[in-house]
């Protein structure tokens, strides 16, 4: 083969390795445009799946607030209810011996406006009440009259000033061996009045003169021991449908409440074993969740409602207003009771434990009811040993003697 063929030939060889080496990359390009073209989605998702993961930017969400969680709410150890400000938490309480008996005690005044009120028989089948204020508000208060040891023992985790007129010997000589705050009958802070009415159940005092026992004295807070409380909203859910029958027993689904079973009460009667004039009714309001007291004859348990200022040493009757008794939670506490020494003052045993019904809600829980020692606070276990927690606002606590009776 000559040169001239020879160099033709490599020329054409040369020619045809470009043409597939340019033939090539145009495949690439060609075979690109075509996926660009008529599959462009499929394309991207190739590239994009092809590419490095990018990072992805976090964002932290905003916490949205519960409409039912408010920590900074502050509430009282006296009643379960949420205070204007937190000095009102530690303010000085005030134990008051209030009478109730039928000559001259009724209507009592300022009764409605006490944290805690404790009910047991102080004589011959008459009750009397241990009334625990903290903050008080009544322009009148009382009457005032005697004390006994087993209020004392009941008032003491409150960490109270012990207002009353005298007492039992047992109990005023447990007042000056234990230091308490005491306060007994003494007209720089109470007044007698007027109203001939009253006959000697007319010794009251109001919030003024309390306050100014306490500044007086130094007595400018109390270390609370309360009872166990639900929270407001707690005790919202707890409720008893009130479109329930009136003993219809359910499962309660709520937060706070202990019991498995809750039968649904509408009506409550507590009865002292003796004299039926200080027996006493209740009946559930469901607009209020509240129970009216009555007396067992029908007739509504009044109290005079007095303003929230100082008028001075005034007749409740002059200045105050009637209001029905309705407490958020009655307490029926099975006592162990006696006659005392003297053949006419009580025996009431505060310590240990014994049966309790809790009415709260619309509804009733059995249980028993623990005092460990005379400043322990009473705790309350429902039937399976949980803690039963009362709703918010006035708490009557009831000592019923194993001779009387619990109705509902």
């Amino acid at each position: 083969m000559n040169e001239k063929a020879q160099t033709t030939d490599e020329t054409a060889n040369d020619e045809h390795r470009d043409i597939h080496s340019n033939g090539g990359k145009l495949w690439v390009v060609f075979l690109v445009f075509g996926l660009l073209t008529f599959g462009g989605g499929v394309g991207l998702i190739i590239w994009t799946l092809l590419q490095p993961p990018a990072e992805v930017a976090k964002f932290d969400f905003p916490k949205i607030p519960s409409k039912t969680e408010d920590t900074n709410i502050i509430y009282s150890d006296l009643t379960g209810e949420a205070l204007a400000e937190a000095s009102l938490k530690n303010a000085p309480t005030y134990c008051i011996q209030t009478p109730n008996g039928t000559d001259g005690a009724r209507p009592q005044a300022g009764l409605n406006t006490a944290g805690v009120i404790f009910e047991a028989i102080a004589e011959s089948g008459i009750t009397r009440f241990a009334a625990i204020y903290q903050n008080p508000s009544s322009a009148v208060i009382g009457p005032i009259r005697s004390l006994r040891l087993y209020y004392l023992q009941w008032d003491t985790p409150f960490n109270c000033t012990i207002v009353h007129a005298g007492g039992a010997d047992d109990a005023l000589a447990a007042v000056r061996a234990g230091g308490y705050r005491d306060l007994t009958e003494n007209y720089t802070y109470m007044y007698r009045g007027t109203y001939g009415g009253r006959l000697w159940n007319n010794l009251f005092t109001t919030a003024s003169l309390l306050k100014q026992f306490g500044a007086d004295r130094g007595y400018d807070s109390s270390e609370v021991t309360g009872f166990s409380h639900m929270t407001p909203e707690a005790s919202k859910k707890a409720r008893i449908d009130s479109l329930v029958g009136s003993k219809l027993v359910i499962t309660a689904p709520a937060a706070g409440n202990t019991s498995e079973l809750i039968p649904k009460v509408s009506e409550i009667g507590l009865n002292f074993g003796g004299w039926a004039n200080f027996n006493v009714r209740y009946k559930y309001d469901v607009g209020t969740n509240k129970y009216l007291r009555s007396y067992e004859s029908g007739a509504a348990h009044e109290v005079y409602s007095c303003p929230n200022e100082d008028l001075g040493e005034k007749n409740p009757e002059d200045v105050c207003e009637l209001v029905q008794m309705a407490p958020s939670a009655v307490v029926a506490m099975v006592v162990s009771e006696q006659r005392a020494w003297d053949g006419y003052h009580e025996d009431i045993t505060t310590l240990g434990s014994g049966d309790v019904y809790i009415f709260q809600n619309g509804g009733v829980t059995q249980g028993t009811w623990h005092k460990d020692d005379v400043g322990s606070q009473i705790r309350f276990q429902d039937e399976q040993g949980n803690e039963i927690k009362l709703t918010p606002g006035q708490t009557i606590v009831s000592a019923i003697p194993t001779y009387g009776s619990i109705d509902f």
